[in-house]
């Protein structure tokens, strides 16, 4: 695979891992972590709810620290994707992360800046305030537009993996939500095949293939085993010859595994990460940026020694 440019930088596949950090433009982050309003990681939301200059100064404030702490690129969401969570209009999803976006291309120059979105209007409204990447959790299937909006500014794309039902999602107070009785013939060769029709897509729309990033899905539609062994069968996702991306930061599939809540993931993350490395990620999307990229760094010591 070739390097890719993506907006100020290049990101050379194969020498390093790269860190994206979680912007979390929302009111109902499963994960805790939302700048939108209180909860027990943001006790004091301060001028936080409607993407506003309180969202905005603290989103400038993780950014900062994030990027201090070693990420490369700053992914930007406005709606939640938890099991169980609501759907919001694509104007509220603007709302909330146009502002922060056109604040972070301003403040940060040098940083990479993604939109996590399944939309087209957010998207091409993103892109136009400053974004660099389109990060799509439904892989182009949710909205027929997007690809055409993404192969018309020429910008890179994830296209992830979802089999994500309301039916099938069951919740838990402490542990959240997680999703049961997820059917696949072949897990692995599902998902592959999954990833391929999404990419089939893009290439119509006119998305070259170097612009194109896949993510497995942790996470979505996937049991917790099923979670469990896509992890660690993840280099038969690489094997596919795409860069990927993992983000197993503070999901189900670890607190469920250790029962533990969001905010006690830290450890089950790392363990994630570090084996998502050893099997071949190149990007890896986390909350708990200073120390999963240390994690990275550790890990690519081990498996990417320098010549």
């Amino acid at each position: 695979m070739s390097a890719l440019k993506i907006g100020p930088k290049t990101f050379d596949w194969g020498a390093r891992t790269f860190v994206m950090g979680i912007l979390n433009l929302t009111p109902d982050s499963f994960s805790g972590d939302g700048l939108l309003s209180p909860s027990p990681l943001h006790p004091s939301p301060a001028g936080r709810g409607d993407g506003g200059e309180g969202g905005v100064s603290a989103a400038l404030d993780q950014a900062r620290g994030f990027l201090a702490d070693g990420a490369d690129i700053l992914d930007v969401g406005g709606e939640s994707t938890r099991p169980g969570s609501q759907m919001v209009t694509a104007a509220e999803e603007m709302e909330r992360v146009l502002p922060v976006i056109r604040a972070l291309a301003q403040e940060f120059p040098e940083a990479v800046i993604s939109v996590d979105t399944y939309k087209a209007e957010v998207a091409q409204a993103a892109l136009k305030a400053g974004a660099h990447l389109v990060n799509d959790v439904w892989g182009l299937r949710a909205d027929p537009h997007l690809a055409e909006v993404v192969a018309k500014f020429g910008v890179p794309v994830v296209l992830m993996h979802n089999r994500s039902k309301p039916a099938n999602a069951q919740i838990q107070e402490n542990l959240g939500g997680r999703y049961v009785g997820m059917e696949y013939k072949d897990l692995l060769e599902d998902v592959k095949a999954e990833l391929t029709e999404a990419m089939v897509l893009a290439r119509k729309a006119g998305i070259p293939n170097e612009k194109i990033i896949l993510d497995p899905g942790i996470g979505f539609g996937k049991t917790v085993e099923q979670n469990l062994e896509l992890l660690n069968r993840l280099d038969e996702i690489r094997a596919l010859g795409f860069p990927v991306l993992l983000g197993p930061s503070r999901k189900s599939f670890i607190g469920y595994t250790l029962n533990l809540p969001p905010d006690q993931r830290v450890e089950g993350t790392a363990a994630a990460v570090a084996v998502g490395i050893v099997r071949g990620a190149d990007i890896v999307r986390v909350h708990d940026v200073n120390m999963m990229a240390r994690v990275a760094r550790m890990t690519d010591a081990i498996v990417r020694p320098k010549a």
